[in-house]
């Protein structure tokens, strides 16, 4: 079976994560994105001019966290033949995290600098799936951790099928595709809001194990 066969399943499982670990590590983490980094600026400005303490200015830091993860990325791609081998350390990096988690709070030692920490090796787990995103745009059916490019796709594409009475299958196609990201995307928010308010960040093993069965699966097709 080639990889291109697998196109759709694999745009779900990425979104979901990215979703899922977004929604957990905001919940569970002092509001912090771990996918979409830009918007802890947005979070880190509003909690400034509120007069926040200085774990505020800790949101800054994904942003150099994420570059380093796209830059290590791309060397990762440059020395191995399989793709998803970048997704195999996304997934390691964040069951590990998880791991960590557990072991840290069962020894009552989970410190608020331990969950920083925790977070910052899940943004770059993120870097690391952007960076495949990128690399391999032709694996996905878009971008898999910011919707924003996806949603705007989806609207034309809406737009052209009202234009044509719905009659026409090319946009129907590439809507279909798009309606994957959005809907996998959203379906990770919610559970990882579930799991992050319930559970806390322990619960970043299970899209870690998500993705390291994903590369191992692709790695035998």
């Amino acid at each position: 079976m080639e990889v291109k066969h697998n196109i759709g399943f694999v745009t779900l499982l990425l979104t979901m994560i990215a979703g899922y670990c977004d929604t957990v590590t905001f919940v569970a983490a002092g509001s912090i994105f771990s996918a979409h980094v830009t918007g802890n600026f947005i979070v880190f400005a509003y909690q400034f001019v509120k007069g926040s303490d200085m774990n505020a200015w800790v949101k800054l830091l994904t942003f150099p966290v994420f570059i380093l993860a796209v830059i290590v990325g791309g060397r990762i791609a440059a020395k191995v033949l399989n793709h998803y081998t970048i997704l195999f350390w996304e997934g390691l990096l964040l069951f590990l995290a998880g791991i960590l988690v557990a072991v840290l709070s069962y020894n009552g030692v989970f410190t608020e600098v331990m969950m920083y920490t925790v977070v910052m090796i899940t943004v770059f787990a993120m870097g690391l799936q952007n960076a495949f995103g990128k690399l391999y745009a032709k694996e996905t059916h878009g971008p898999t951790t910011m919707m924003t490019g996806n949603v705007t796709q989806a609207s034309l594409d809406f737009g052209n099928l009202i234009k044509n009475k719905f009659k026409d299958p090319d946009s129907w196609v590439s809507l279909k595709k798009q309606l994957i990201t959005i809907l996998g995307f959203l379906v990770g928010c919610f559970l990882g809001a579930y799991a992050g308010k319930q559970f806390g960040l322990v619960t970043l093993v299970f899209p870690g194990l998500a993705m390291i069965i994903c590369f191992y699966y692709h790695r035998k097709n």
